[in-house]
């Protein structure tokens, strides 16, 4: 049984809640206590650029777990709490409210925050971020059938975004700085795939577009968006979508180990053996990409969750899963397994015209990552494949007619 007193958590989304589901599920019966500093429980952030923001999700839904789970297991939750300091001699997290709490393990699942403009007419009314339940929020009391919103990313949350304003009957234009679309996470050819789809939809899709400045009325209101090369998108909306920083200011504060997140080790543990980072906000080792990575996912703050409360109660880790990623947009359910960086070729599977493909990702000839469109069984034969340095035969795998398991 641990020998924690008191345990504190700073943080309100999926690592948090995982992390204290965890504990107690695990025997934990000392002191816990959750800080958040927004209004709400933890919550699922993947439905706000999607069925939240469309309206089709009701907002209980979010909800990883509902208030009853709180009291019932005993965890102090105190919410609209922000937390300013860390002092790691006294062991003990400061608020803004000047509070203070005391900590035998500490850990940090602050997520991250979407990166900002610094562009003149970034603070216009009517140019929107999207993070949280606020920013939804706000922005959907906008999205009035015929208005027009330009977005500004052509990411997985820009796109989402799209999907979801043309379904409300919005005229809506992609500006994208790069050549091609999601170009960080895809290859050219699912790129291609959805930029068609997109325009399909009537999306205005915009690529090699670096956005200068934003430009508003007499009254402060976003009119138009302006381009380096000049040209002019007139907007009655704007939502920016161009990355996510690591919330890792506390832990640089403290004087932790950071590197566009917060370092941690196999088991979620800080420079500072007393302290955890999970989720969003932690760096840690890829045996898959050979490097450090910062992973922006469910999966990944659920695993990192359970291994730092394991970590917190003397218990081995769990063994590293693959990464996956999804993305809904239209009836299209884009699912990447593993992680394609430093691939050499891909093989496609399927035809995208079908609108139900995959793409696989090779390196020195072994599979090391796959993209499935609207293909359930690829997808799942990839969550096992993937990973296991498994060299496929090539004149198979292209061969649709053959299961993926059997290519190898």
């Amino acid at each position: 049984m641990s020998t924690l007193r008191q345990i504190v958590i700073v943080g309100g989304g999926q690592a948090a809640a995982q992390a204290v589901d965890t504990l107690r599920r695990r025997g934990y019966d000392g002191g816990l206590t959750l800080l958040s500093d927004e209004p709400h429980l933890p919550y699922q952030r993947p439905p706000l650029s999607k069925k939240f923001l469309a309206g089709s999700f009701e907002r209980d839904r979010l909800l990883i777990r509902h208030a009853g789970f709180y009291s019932e297991h005993r965890i102090d939750v105190r919410l609209g709490y922000r937390v300013v300091q860390i002092d790691r001699d006294q062991m003990q997290v400061s608020g803004a409210d000047g509070s203070k709490y005391d900590y035998d393990a500490l850990l940090l699942a602050t997520g991250s925050r979407p990166r900002r403009l610094s562009i003149e007419g970034a603070d216009l009314q009517g140019v929107h971020y999207l993070r949280t339940i606020a920013d939804v929020d706000r922005l959907g009391r906008e999205l009035v059938p015929g208005r027009r919103i330009v977005i500004v990313g052509g990411g997985y949350i820009g796109l989402e975004v799209a999907a979801t304003c043309r379904e409300r009957g919005l005229e809506v234009t992609v500006l994208e700085m790069s050549d091609r679309l999601m170009n960080r996470v895809v290859c050219p050819e699912i790129s291609s795939f959805y930029e068609e789809e997109h325009a399909r939809r009537g999306v205005d899709i915009v690529c090699r577009a670096s956005v200068q400045g934003i430009h508003g009325d007499e009254h402060g209101r976003v009119r138009s968006i302006i381009c380096s090369d000049g040209n002019q998108y007139i907007a009655d909306i704007v939502l920016i979508g161009v990355g996510a920083l690591p919330n890792d200011d506390l832990a640089v504060a403290a004087g932790l180990d950071c590197a566009n997140g917060i370092m941690v080790d196999a088991h979620c543990r800080t420079s500072d053996p007393r302290i955890y980072a999970a989720g969003d906000c932690a760096l840690h080792r890829s045996h898959q990409c050979g490097g450090s990575v910062r992973l922006e996912s469910v999966d990944n703050a659920f695993e990192q969750g359970t291994n730092a409360a394991l970590a917190m109660l003397g218990e081995s880790p769990r063994m590293p899963a693959i990464p996956w990623f999804w993305s809904d947009q239209y009836d299209l359910k884009l699912i990447i397994v593993g992680l394609s960086t430093g691939y050499d070729r891909t093989v496609l599977r399927g035809r995208p015209f079908d609108r139900s493909f995959s793409v696989c990702y090779l390196r020195d000839g072994e599979l090391i990552a796959m993209d499935t469109i609207n293909n359930a069984k690829d997808q799942m034969a990839a969550r096992k494949l993937v990973g296991q340095r498994n060299r496929p035969i090539l004149d198979r795998l292209a061969d649709t007619s053959r299961p993926l398991r059997d290519c190898f």
